[in-house]
């Protein structure tokens, strides 16, 4: 799946940014209760196209990526540690970051179950975690899941319920589910 992602990494931030507009800064800060003097955790955050605009917010971003092409456009980005490494097997202690994202990405772990395990293993007590991710049940979203099976991109979209049903299984607590933009729902847990 890094390959597709090698592939147009180096038009992914233009291309996002003219089907959806410059990412919403403010909207980040509120969710992630931004600032915080800790650490964020980007789980499959390829190029930091959100998180590289929060390094202000935060005592640093860490970009964890399976594609060496999306972290090297992310590089350009300034002061982000880059990772590439599989998210279900993060290479950092526990309890070692105040926040993750995993922003559009859940969608392409492999291992998803293990890949949320990991972020809460990593994640302090009161931290928190958002996900952002399509919505399956919608048609829209039913389009772009059989556009990423006709290329072979291996995603798996998984159901509101499976996504609340794996951060409990974590011992998290769900927050809230909002409304995201673009089909898609916002996951709120704090560990």
């Amino acid at each position: 799946m890094s390959f597709h992602f090698d592939l147009f990494s180096k038009g992914y931030d233009q291309f996002l940014g003219s089907v959806l507009g410059p990412p919403d800064i403010p909207y980040w800060r509120a969710v992630l209760r931004l600032p915080v003097k800790g650490r964020l955790l980007d789980a499959g955050g390829g190029t930091g196209r959100i998180s590289a605009a929060l390094c202000p917010d935060v005592g640093q971003v860490v970009i964890v990526d399976h594609s060496q092409g999306m972290l090297r456009q992310a590089r350009k980005k300034g002061n982000l540690e880059l990772v590439c490494a599989d998210v279900a097997r993060l290479p950092f202690v526990d309890v070692s970051f105040e926040r993750a994202l995993i922003i559009d990405a859940l969608h392409h772990f492999r291992r998803q179950k293990e890949g949320i395990a990991e972020v809460a293993r990593v994640l302090a007590p009161g931290g928190m975690l958002v996900i952002e991710e399509f919505d399956i049940r919608r048609w829209g979203t039913r389009a772009i899941a059989l556009l990423e099976k006709i290329v072979l991109m291996g995603s798996r979209f998984p159901s509101p319920e499976e996504i609340q049903h794996m951060l409990r299984e974590e011992g998290l607590s769900l927050l809230e589910i909002r409304k995201g933009k673009w089909n898609s729902l916002l996951f709120i847990a704090e560990k």
